[in-house]
């Protein structure tokens, strides 16, 4: 279900200065323990982590912005950010730099030069974001996913996801004064719910997203696959319309921050996504017992041995 993504106009407001050596930085991070992307005090942020190993290197920084702010918890497979340096720097020396001291849980996969009119946010034309719904208790995944207990209807939750398409009100669905966004309009152009192992998989791809937005509508599909919201409530909330108060609202609904990834920015001129592909694949445990028969251990083979491996007698 994607639709084609609408040229986008660069928000008003100043952009930051121009001077200096500019780059575009790819990151990837385990959003557990922190407390987001933003920088905020007494609390640890990717931002700040990224502040520190860059003063801590020794580059004096002129401007440093993402793509978008993620809520504490919430991971991120390639999340852009634009760095602008008071000297140029050699980007591999750089990357490097930067590895060797941010802490485990956060990588920068590429730093390449660009334009100096290059902004991560503005130029970026839509954002995409996956979810990841367990169907069973899992030990290793458990960072990573939303165990559901609830038998899902599948059917019923794509056919709800169809009504996120197109441009629609979802001051519903935000926590106000999140985003530096002040409508609450926004273009879904693609959504996808796909049954991988023991994994539900939603993508969503839109021009920009409001606070907890994907979690609230993760939590909602969630709501319509186990029987207990109507397609018809959920039409009238897409409508900004709040349902009675025994209905319950997408704010009671909010899925957790672990099983979310901000998967991918897309700009200009680059390549679409790829298939809806989880992040750590799981199997049900069905698939488990299953074992492959050419995959069972067989037992050794015993084999005669050969007359030059036999021990001599002494005569």
């Amino acid at each position: 279900m994607k639709r084609p993504i609408p040229p986008t106009r660069t928000p008003p407001g100043p952009r930051p200065s121009l001077s200096g050596a500019c780059y575009r930085l790819t990151l990837e991070y385990d959003g557990t323990g922190f407390s987001g992307w933003q920088e905020q005090k007494n609390a640890r942020s990717i931002v700040g982590e990224l502040k520190s190993a860059l003063a801590d290197a020794g580059f004096e920084v002129v401007d440093l912005g993402g793509s978008g702010r993620t809520d504490a918890g919430v991971h991120a497979l390639a999340q852009v950010a634009h760095l602008r340096l008071s000297r140029p720097t050699d980007p591999p020396s750089l990357a490097n730099a930067l590895n060797s001291r941010l802490p485990g849980g956060i990588q920068v996969l590429s730093v390449e030069p660009t334009s100096p009119r290059f902004h991560a946010r503005h130029d970026a034309q839509a954002r995409c974001y996956l979810y990841q719904l367990s169907r069973r208790r899992t030990a290793f995944a458990k960072r990573y996913v939303w165990w559901v207990k609830d038998e899902l209807d599948l059917a019923r939750m794509r056919e709800a996801a169809q009504h996120l398409l197109g441009r629609r009100d979802y001051a519903l669905f935000a926590e106000p004064g999140g985003t530096p966004e002040k409508s609450t309009l926004v273009d879904m152009v693609g959504v996808e719910v796909e049954e991988q192992g023991a994994l539900v998989l939603l993508r969503f791809v839109a021009s920009h997203f409001l606070w907890k937005m994907v979690r609230r509508l993760t939590g909602t599909l969630v709501e319509i696959g186990a029987g207990r919201l109507d397609l018809a409530d959920f039409v009238q909330l897409l409508e900004a319309e709040p349902l009675p108060a025994e209905k319950g609202r997408p704010a009671l609904w909010t899925a957790p921050a672990s099983g979310l990834f901000l998967e991918r920015i897309l700009y200009r001129d680059e390549p679409p996504l790829g298939p809806l592909s989880a992040v750590t694949p799981l199997k049900t445990a069905a698939e488990i017992r299953a074992q492959p028969a050419e995959n069972k251990r067989r037992p050794p083979e015993r084999r005669r041995p050969h007359p030059a491996d036999r021990p001599k007698r002494w005569k």
